[in-house]
């Protein structure tokens, strides 16, 4: 496990009242609220923004980087990801956003949904290739890859080897900027217009390759301000930058990067609820007739993310509408050479959950766990600040705990103690 893994989604301690909505949500049980206030365990957190989602109080905040980041390049290349364009009302050219973009301050435009149109190829000729080891899941959210690491260990090799499009776009959108400017990589920077925190941690914590190339991370509902009094003067523009079709556009929202497979083969679910669900029936071999499994951790695929201003919903019909009369495709692999267009370095399980430090340390542990949760309860209410019995018995095991946390054990022992003080 790395002890250096950082998250990003943090606590505003402030305004946290120590209810329980972020803990009974959370999919992989990285929230305890103790002392009043709730914790975020950095290492079992997948950054799914579930915790954003559902907080009341608006205690939880994801971490990104601020719109000053792009005066720290003297060549500044957006990034924006195909939901974005699903933000604005009655849209029916995405030039103008990409030109409003460039208004802005960016010195160039490299459209994610271009490089999605190439993943889309890469996929079905990889899909192609190796037949036998289907079905393969979906590197593109970041969120459900750390959940296959953390909890699905056995479904690891069932990720598919293809970079997500966003570090392929960035990958292409440098050196291209290297070619037209020759500015060395260093002062070139390509900054991702993010929908979800979940990127944040992919670049700073990459998983499948050692360096992101992403140089920083900007919220969508940061620039989407900025931009909005600028697409007045971006429609009497005429320059033609988009260069993204039907299928790249698509990948916004649940269903699309499967549907550009052009496949019927495949299965899409999106909520983290949902997805854990499908990974549960595939590690039951319930799903093996699929080829291929696309999973996003956001209701509605990323246009559900949190850094969003639209609602998932009224923006997947924005997007439906968008891309009505877009040609299918403009970005094909004949005669590209991407660099970055495999994932070159395996995958590891995080054993975050483990109790001991070995098989015979864990085994010894998980009969204490077993030995605790046969006092307690197992009501799974919550009051403690863990999200159930077992949680709450594993936190004692680790030494995070202790039995009186429990509500109800703690009124069974000041009873006995009352008890005991009447007889003395």
């Amino acid at each position: 496990m790395n002890e250096s893994f950082s998250n990003s989604v943090k606590l505003k301690e402030d305004l946290c009242k120590g209810c329980i909505h972020c803990v009974k949500r959370c999919p992989t049980q990285a929230i305890r609220v103790r002392n009043g206030k709730a914790h975020i365990i950095k290492q079992f957190c997948i950054d799914c923004g579930e915790c954003i989602r559902v907080c009341p109080h608006h205690a939880k905040k994801a971490h990104y980087d601020p719109l000053s980041v792009i005066d720290n390049y003297k060549y500044k290349v957006a990034l924006p990801a195909p939901s974005f364009y699903a933000q604005f009302n009655n849209l029916d050219d995405t030039n103008i956003v990409l030109r409003a973009l460039k208004l802005m301050g960016f010195d160039d435009v490299y459209e994610v949904s271009a490089a999605a149109e190439l993943v889309s190829e890469l996929t079905r000729k990889y899909i192609a290739e190796h037949k036998d080891d289907a079905p393969f899941i979906s590197t593109a959210c970041p969120s459900v890859v750390r959940l296959i690491q953390v909890r699905f260990p056995s479904l690891i090799d069932n990720l598919i080897k293809v970079n997500a499009p966003v570090e392929i776009a960035a990958s292409e959108a440098k050196r291209i900027a290297m070619e037209k400017t020759g500015l060395p990589a260093e002062d070139i920077g390509v900054i991702f217009i993010s929908p979800c925190p979940a990127k944040m941690t992919s670049v700073k914590n990459p998983v499948g390759c050692d360096k992101s190339a992403i140089d920083a991370v900007i919220a969508i509902k940061d620039v989407y301000p900025k931009i909005l009094p600028l697409m007045l003067k971006a429609c009497d523009m005429t320059d033609d930058i988009s260069h993204s079709g039907r299928i790249g556009l698509s990948w916004g929202s649940s269903g699309g990067e499967a549907s550009g497979l052009l496949i019927d083969s495949y299965l899409a679910a999106d909520g983290i609820e949902n997805v854990i669900s499908v990974l549960e029936g595939l590690e039951d071999q319930k799903f093996s007739h699929l080829e291929f499994i696309e999973l996003n951790a956001c209701p509605g695929g990323c246009v559900g993310g949190v850094l969003q201003v639209e609602n998932p919903y009224v923006a997947k019909a924005k997007l439906k509408n968008m891309r009505k009369y877009m040609p299918v495709a403009k970005n094909h692999l004949d005669g590209i050479t991407l660099c970055n267009a495999y994932i070159d370095k395996e995958i590891e399980y995080r054993p975050v959950f483990n109790l001991g430090e070995n098989f015979a340390d864990g085994l010894r542990k998980m009969e204490q766990v077993e030995e605790i949760c046969s006092r307690l309860p197992g009501l799974d209410c919550g009051s403690c600040g863990a999200p159930t019995c077992k949680a709450l018995a594993e936190d004692i095991v680790r030494g995070l705990a202790n039995e009186k946390d429990c509500v109800h054990m703690l009124r069974e022992y000041i009873h006995n103690m009352a008890k005991n003080l009447g007889e003395i």
